[in-house]
């Protein structure tokens, strides 16, 4: 049987889309933040995986499944002989899927500062648990099982591609130095939401604007049925210099604003419109944000979404 791990299968990513990435380093050092980083940035992340798994796990996620950006975590949890064979299994992977589509990333840490870590969050080392009986080894202190896994880890941090130290990083310096290594650009999804009041406001609204002081065409009988989306209703507020007014002010603080949030380690931002019952004033504002705010950066993905749209 041909190893499926090996083969030069038509894969369904193109070779510019495809991404391996293998995620390893020490423990405490931020790993698992960088997987999370990564699966922020729209890769399909596996954490923990035994290395052995590795080859199989990338064939069907990109053969079977048709993921293109895919993220790997291993680390010293791995059996032993599995971390020794460390360069064969990277070197299997270049030639099956293509020298620049699989990379290592490696995260470190000076040795004071995981020790500085796991003191403050008080977790224990992988090499400490006398429960693990994979590793085969005893239990060590702290900065012993600190030094051994650096041993253990040696090849992978041999094949390592891009190597970062996160001793003096913040969690938003190290997104930004992960979105350099890969030529990830950042992206924020603004979220404008109509909704009303009179069934709640949304809990997980960044901003909220009360709309509920512009006029109401719900009191004129023949736009009672009408929604915001509605050209009556449009011309209904064409009346009403007090709406463009409003909108103008809301979309000037939002395209002022919002591009801050690409700095901020941010991936959604929802912006709430609200009305009485969702359905005209903050219908008809939202809208008029979206076309606004055409002209922010592209990693600025603006959609409308209209919470009450099930109740019209």
């Amino acid at each position: 049987m041909e190893n499926s791990s090996t083969s030069n299968a038509n894969f369904h990513c193109d070779d510019d889309k495809l991404s391996i990435l293998v995620i390893s380093g020490r423990s405490g050092s931020g790993k698992t933040s960088v997987l999370n980083m990564l699966e922020d940035l729209g890769y399909y992340a596996i954490d923990n995986l035994p290395l052995a798994l590795v080859p199989d796990a990338a064939f069907k996620l990109t053969r079977e499944s048709g993921v293109c950006k895919i993220a790997l975590g291993v680390d010293i949890r791995s059996p032993r002989a599995d971390l020794s064979k460390f360069a064969d299994i990277y070197q299997a992977l270049k030639q099956a899927y293509g020298e620049h589509q699989v990379q290592v990333i490696y995260v470190t840490a000076q040795e004071s500062t995981l020790v500085a870590r796991f003191n403050a969050t008080r977790r224990v080392h992988p090499l400490m648990a006398t429960s693990n009986t994979a590793l085969l080894e005893p239990a060590y202190n702290l900065p012993t099982a600190i030094e051994k896994e650096a041993e253990l880890l040696e090849p992978i941090a041999y094949c390592a591609d891009i190597k970062i130290d996160t001793s003096k990083l913040n969690i938003h310096q190290l997104k930004e130095r992960l979105r350099e290594h890969i030529g990830a650009d950042n992206r924020v999804v603004v979220n404008l939401l109509s909704f009303g009041f009179k069934y709640g406001s949304p809990i997980d609204a960044d901003f909220v604007f009360d709309v509920r002081i512009l006029p109401n065409p719900h009191w004129n009988p023949a736009l009672r049925a009408a929604t915001g989306l509605d050209d009556s209703v449009s011309d209904f507020f064409a009346d009403y210099p007090e709406v463009s007014e409003m909108t103008r002010d809301i979309g000037t603080f939002l395209q002022r604003w919002l591009p801050e949030f690409l700095h901020n380690n941010r991936h959604t931002v929802t912006i709430a419109i609200g009305c009485t019952g969702g359905k005209h004033r903050s219908v008809f504002v939202t809208e008029q944000l979206a076309k606004m705010l055409v002209d922010l950066p592209n990693s600025l993905v603006v959609v409308a979404k209209h919470r009450e749209k099930r109740r019209w």
